[in-house]
């Protein structure tokens, strides 16, 4: 256990932080199942809506640092690739 009050105050702001992070992964998992649900209901047009939202959701989450730039650009390009896929 950290001593320092520096330290403990650390292990507070972590801990707001981790739960802060994981509440916006699950959000974005979330975008991500109601996208693929769209797409196999072949409901197009809400799966391009909701796209955009989960490409937003995405975005902030490598601004935030949440997530690293890569794997969100990972993330979206194979949304799309579904969508385009879907599409034809």
């Amino acid at each position: 256990m950290a001593h320092a009050p520096s330290a403990k105050k650390h292990i507070r702001s972590d801990a707001k932080k981790q739960a802060r992070n994981k509440a916006r992964k699950s959000a974005i998992a979330t975008y991500d199942k109601k996208f693929n649900a769209l797409l196999l209901e072949n409901k197009i047009e809400e799966a391009t809506a909701a796209l955009t939202v989960c490409f937003s959701a995405l975005d902030r989450a490598a601004k935030k640092g949440v997530m690293k730039k890569p794997t969100v650009d990972r993330k979206k390009s194979r949304l799309a690739l579904a969508l385009n896929k879907a599409a034809k």
